[in-house]
């Protein structure tokens, strides 16, 4: 054991408790204690004592107990190592050595050592880039973006240059041999690999930091519009596993710790643009789903974190994977909240357009897991029968019984009951938003980015099949409607056809969802339609063409289903026949949908990221 009773104890006695808490909590002497206010919860009467002889505090208003090395575990998120090391450098104990590593440990470590020099040198030749002339374009980006030079400069931000390879060129002459840089992800080489290029190019650079702040990769964020990928990162290194790392988290974990809160949000710029705005306490995945490695890295900065997704349809996807992810690992005290914005918005728009203040309140709405995971679960189904019904609490106790912790399973058991029976009991035999319940909000707070039907409170209101793209569901009295508007209303030609060529090619709503969601529809009956397509995409549905009839047909959109099959009559329409080829089915399809939106050319390509993503 490394750190012996008597080790610690000697840290303890050089380092009086009140002195290191005195850092971050005011304190009063009290007799033979000390009192403060709870550096853990806002208080206004002092609840937090320091007891020097017997070296502890206590907070009444939250029980947290401990002495010095939990105490900079608790407010600055260190493991015990982390608190051990930087306390005995303070007390001035020597802490023992390590024995020394094998052969081969020692050459990984030596590895590992050029590689932090090698990715250093890189950070410090970007961030010069940024600043010379040939940097004017990475800059003038930065700046339309709204970040200050303290910002830019506070993350290291770089720029890697147009030129294939600046960087290889740099590298070497700095001392490093071509194994380290193909080793390090900074320069693409191999064997069948004929001249070894930078990895990045043209991109605007955003070092990636280990728990230590340690540079370990970049994510590159594309300047030309006409590049595949407008955000790339490194690969996977011996410094660098994408999957267990959070952006920003070594920045974020003080401000978590004293805020009670850690965001995660979906890319650099929403990270970078929160922290600018005060959200300190801000980070995000790399580029994938959340990862059980991620989950755990959230929950050593807060016990209830906040996933803030945006509210088109791959936010809620990315919120429903979630969702999985943090079941099986449930524990009393430990879940996630949702916050969701509103379509085609992200966190930094909602920053820019309505400030600090704006992005708070959708924070203050972030959902629990459980209404997510009910409103996903009502949201897939037509409840319309006994057997119907049944089979949606069977899912439900099959989907609460992956959760390990018995208490948490068996609170969720009782949660779920309890929801659907006041489901059954407000909304009948039918399917329909239980009253009693508060579907997510897809909050847009100061954003003037209305969906079609969007009512003041903005929630696009009216009948949805299913989950629709607003977090709205569907009335038994408006289904009803839109089943006759269906079955009796002349349905516009062209928005059949944008509906027909979805049904033949489900491939168009995982390109074009974004755009498809934004159309204004004359139809109610084919606006609904179109919602319960999105529906089916956002709750990932296998979305060939069968299965989606399938689908429908089942939330009782069959009649203007059959209406629609019958409507493609003109040879320009060929396109959404479903033979036709992929590419001419995306030429036709972003054709008529110009037309629908009454314009004839189109002012950004279909299916494109908003920026910063």
């Amino acid at each position: 054991m490394r750190f012996t009773p008597h080790l610690l104890d000697e840290i303890r006695a050089r380092l009086p408790v009140s002195q290191i808490v005195a850092r971050k909590v005011k304190l009063k002497r009290q007799g033979r204690e000390f009192i403060g206010l709870s550096p853990f919860k806002t208080e206004k009467t002092p609840s937090f004592t320091v007891n020097d002889q017997k070296g502890f505090y206590h907070c009444f208003a939250t029980s947290e107990h401990g002495d010095i090395f939990t105490f900079l575990m608790k407010t600055e998120g260190l493991d015990f190592p982390e608190a051990v090391e930087r306390l005995a450098e303070e007390a001035g104990v020597e802490l023992p050595k390590l024995a020394p590593p094998t052969p081969e440990v020692q050459a990984q470590l030596d590895t590992r050592e050029r590689l932090y020099q090698l990715v250093e040198v890189a950070t410090e030749y970007f961030c010069a880039n940024l600043r010379a002339r040939t940097g004017q374009v990475a800059r003038e980006y930065l700046e339309r973006r709204g970040l200050s030079a303290e910002t830019i400069s506070n993350f290291r931000l770089g720029y890697a240059v147009d030129d294939r390879t600046a960087l290889l060129r740099h590298l070497s002459q700095a001392g490093f041999s071509e194994s380290e840089l193909i080793t390090s992800g900074m320069i693409i080489g191999g064997q069948d690999i004929r001249e070894p290029y930078d990895r990045f190019r043209h991109r605007v650079m955003f070092p990636i930091t280990d728990p230590k702040g340690r540079v370990i990769a970049f994510g590159g964020r594309a300047l030309d519009p006409q590049q595949p990928a407008k955000y790339l990162n490194s690969n996977d290194t011996p410094l660098f596993h994408k999957g267990r790392v959070l952006f920003n988290m070594h920045r974020a974990r003080q401000a978590a710790y004293e805020n009670s809160n850690v965001i995660a949000v979906e890319g650099y710029m929403d990270v970078i643009a929160l922290s600018q705005a005060g959200f300190h306490e801000a980070v995000a995945p790399l580029g994938t789903a959340l990862t059980e490695e991620q989950l755990g890295l959230l929950w050593r900065m807060s016990q209830e974190p906040i996933l803030c997704f945006d509210g088109d349809s791959a936010g809620r996807k990315a919120a429903f994977r979630a969702v999985d992810t943090a079941l099986p690992h449930l524990k009393p005290g430990f879940s996630l909240r949702f916050a969701f914005l509103a379509d085609g918005a992200d966190p930094d728009d909602v920053v820019r357009e309505a400030g600090a203040t704006g992005l708070q309140a959708v924070l203050d709405r972030a959902s629990p897991l459980a209404d997510v995971l009910f409103e996903r679960e009502w949201g897939t189904g037509d409840w319309s029968t006994p057997e119907r019904r049944a089979g949606l609490e069977q899912q439900l106790s099959k989907i609460i019984a992956g959760i390990p912790d018995h208490a948490v399973r068996q609170h969720y058991d009782r949660d779920m009951k309890d929801r659907l029976f006041a489901a059954w009991r407000t909304s009948g035999p039918h399917r329909g938003t239980p009253r009693s319940q508060t579907p997510v909000s897809y909050a847009q707070p100061g954003l003037k980015r209305p969906r079609h039907g969007a009512g003041g409170d903005g929630r696009p209101p009216g009948p949805r099949a299913g989950l629709a793209p607003g977090g709205v569901f569907a009335s038994e009295s408006l289904k009803q409607n839109a089943r006759a508007a269906g079955q009796g209303a002349a349905l516009p030609a062209r928005e059949a056809l944008i509906l027909q060529s979805l049904l033949n090619h489900p491939f168009l709503v995982d390109e074009y969802a974004e755009d498809i969601a934004a159309l204004q529809f004359t139809s109610q009956a084919l606006c609904n339609l179109r919602d319960a397509i999105l529906c089916a995409h956002a709750m990932e549905k296998s979305l060939d063409s069968t299965t989606l009839r399938s689908h429908l047909q089942r939330l009782g959109s069959g009649d203007v289903l059959l209406r629609i099959e019958q409507l493609i009559a003109r040879r320009s329409d060929r396109f959404a026949e479903p033979d036709a080829e992929a590419d001419a089915v995306r030429e036709g399809f972003e054709h008529v949908i110009a037309l629908q939106q009454g314009r004839t050319g189109l002012s950004r390509p279909f299916g494109a990221s908003q920026p910063g993503r």
